[in-house]
């Protein structure tokens, strides 16, 4: 799900800033992802969190995906959600949920 994304995602930014595509999937996705310190889940409940309460929100479903593949459950997300509502707003959590929702319906398909 998220590798096919993965996938696409890097083909298109490959075209527009190669440089750029390659740094992600070398060192963000290669280094920074693969440290030993946290786990995969745990890096996962971190980057959603981020992305939902700094509104990055073009980011988020993709990362959504790799975080219910890395193990976290949709309880986990709805409770970090909320958790960060309170600090990141409102609207924003809202926003977070309307993305949620859309990437269990599409798992639902």
């Amino acid at each position: 799900m998220a590798k096919q994304e993965e996938g696409k995602g890097m083909s298109d930014l490959e075209a527009v800033a190669p440089e750029f595509a390659r740094l992600t999937k070398d060192f963000l996705f290669g280094e920074i992802w693969e440290r030993p310190e946290l786990s995969p889940r745990d890096k996962s409940l971190i980057t959603v969190t981020c992305l939902v309460a700094l509104n990055r929100i073009e980011q988020v479903e993709f990362h959504l995906k790799k975080g219910l593949e890395n193990g976290l459950t949709k309880e986990e997300l709805v409770a970090a959600i909320t958790h960060i509502a309170f600090y990141a707003g409102w609207p924003t959590a809202a926003s977070g949920f309307a993305h949620l929702k859309h990437v269990l319906d599409s798992m639902q398909e």
